[in-house]
Order: C-alpha cells, then structure tokens, then sequence
C-alpha cells in the first residue's frame, strides 16, 4: 500500500475531509449545468401566468394545507404516468414560489387534475369528500363556501410576483382586485385546481 493511502485511511479526519470534497465536486457537476438549460430555466410552450382568481385560490390551498398531502409532482415512472399523466417537468414550476412538488401522498398527486373533473365535482368535493369518493379521509372545507374574497392584498401578490419574473402587465395587476371581489374562496380554489398541468396536457392532446 502506497504511503499516501496509509496516511488518508489512518487519519478519519483527513478521510472525512476529501469525502467532502469529492461529493460536493460531484453535486455541482450534476447541479451547476441545469441553472443553464432552457427546459430548467424557461417555462413550456403555452403556460400562462395564474390569473388573479387563481392566485388566490393557490394561497389558500397553502394556507389549508393541501399541499402537505398531496403533490404535484409526477415521477418519470410506468405506475405513475399510467395513473396520473404525463410526468412533471421542471418548465411547469419556473413561476412558482413556493413551488409545490411535495414528496408525501396521503391523496393522490393533483399535477394533472386541471380539467378532469368538473367545476361542480370539484366543489362537491372541497365541501364534502365523501359525497363523491365514499371512501376517502380527506376533511371537508365547508367554510371555503361562506368566505368571501376582498381583493385587498391581490395586486400586492401579482406584483411580487412580477418581480420574480412572472410576466404580469401594469394592468393585470391593477385590475386584480376587481377580478377576485365578491368570489368565494372555494370559486378560488377550484379555478387554481383546474388550471394545473393543463400547459403540459394541451401541448400533448
């Protein structure tokens, strides 16, 4: 055995310490090159920015804590595509912030449930889940029906967005408010369900 293998595999600490360099040297390898590639960076053919209605109805999904059962995020796997569609892509989430991937399904994964169902199954469903899927364990979301949306803070929420480059205009901005008066947040929440993956969808129909 070579004198310098003697001295890296007696000496943990120098051991730990090139590990380390080798796995980060091998992370930014993988990493570095998808900050500049156009289907990482750029977002796919047709999508278009959430409308102010569904910007609220994506705050409320966070705000309930939907995310946190179900994903949007459909793995390149036979099982999962046959079940759920086309596999997700990175071009779809460019616009997110947060994005809302997930990695636990206690539902199914929602990346593509934008069109395939009804507005009105969709909110049977948020009211109660059960008057549609006997045997599920989701909670009902009743409120979401009597909540009504203001608008008060909708323009804030598009123009901070437009300042992580999601192209909104001064004037879909300024009109957001009155977009989303009077709505119900469950009005909110189902358009931003039905919105989902349809980018992706329409590009393969």
């Amino acid at each position: 055995m070579s004198s310098s293998h003697e001295l890296v595999e007696k000496n943990v600490g120098l051991m730990a310490a090139l590990i380390l360099v080798a796995i980060s040297f091998g992370g930014l390898v993988e990493i570095v090159p998808l900050f500049f590639q156009k289907e990482t960076t750029q977002p796919v053919t047709g999508m278009k920015p959430l409308t102010a209605l569904q910007m609220e109805g994506r705050d409320i999904f966070i705000r309930e804590g939907c995310n946190v059962c179900h994903t949007q995020m459909i793995r390149p796997l036979r099982a999962e595509t046959e079940r759920y569609g086309h596999y997700s892509v990175a071009g779809e989430s460019v616009w997110d912030h947060p994005f809302l991937w997930g990695s636990k399904r206690t539902g199914p994964d929602l990346a593509r449930v934008g069109g395939r169902y009804s507005d009105d199954w969709h909110r049977a469903h948020l009211i109660n889940p059960r008057d549609v899927v006997p045997e599920s364990n989701m909670p009902g979301y009743p409120w979401l029906a009597k909540n009504t949306l203001t608008g008060e803070h909708t323009s804030a929420k598009l123009q901070a967005f437009a300042t992580f480059g999601v192209p909104y205009t001064a004037e879909e901005i300024s009109k957001a408010p009155y977009e989303v008066q009077g709505k119900t947040e469950l009005d909110a929440v189902v358009a931003y369900l039905q919105q989902l993956g349809t980018a992706i969808k329409s590009r393969r129909e």
